[in-house]
């Protein structure tokens, strides 16, 4: 069956956190120990979704994919607050697990950078963590570069480097 884009509603964030944490499970469990992705909860990751959502929903958008009324991925897009006013932030691509090279992460990029260009952005950027060679092999054909950039985010206790992209839009 085909999937569907939509804006995300606040009834949709306990779905987001179930979606997000089983995502990251999936994905970092080649390169994180277990004990690094054991938390948050799904249920946690809901309730941070709804409070985040609390706070950006102004200024970010986040748009899911469903196919067959169930929730197979989602973005999270806003603007970039260290790059200044005309560039956009890719906050986050999730699939579910068995979504993985089926073409909705590219119908969520596609729809994102779409969005960055209606508000004027000029530049999309993005993190992804530097082991995650899947993720950056995904963004590479998508015609993001590496700026050279790199920071750690801590998932669990153990501090995970990052790498950061650009995209001329």
């Amino acid at each position: 069956m085909t999937v569907t884009l939509r804006a995300a509603t606040p009834d949709d964030l306990m779905a987001v956190g179930a979606l997000h944490q089983r995502s990251r499970v999936a994905t970092y469990s080649s390169f994180l120990p277990p004990e690094a992705l054991a938390d948050p909860t799904p249920q946690a990751m809901g309730e941070y979704w709804a409070e985040r959502w609390k706070w950006e929903r102004d200024s970010h958008w986040m748009t899911l994919a469903v196919r067959d009324d169930t929730l197979v991925g989602f973005s999270y897009s806003g603007p970039d607050d260290e790059e200044g006013p005309d560039t956009g932030l890719l906050c986050a691509i999730h699939l579910a697990p068995a979504e993985r090279g089926r073409g909705v992460g590219r119908e969520l990029m596609i729809e994102a950078l779409a969005g960055m260009r209606e508000r004027g952005w000029r530049r999309a950027v993005l993190w992804v963590l530097r082991e995650n060679v899947a993720a950056r092999r995904f963004y590479e054909r998508g015609g993001w570069q590496p700026t050279g950039t790199e920071q750690n985010e801590f998932i669990g206790t153990i501090p995970v480097p990052q790498l950061r992209y650009t995209l001329l839009l």
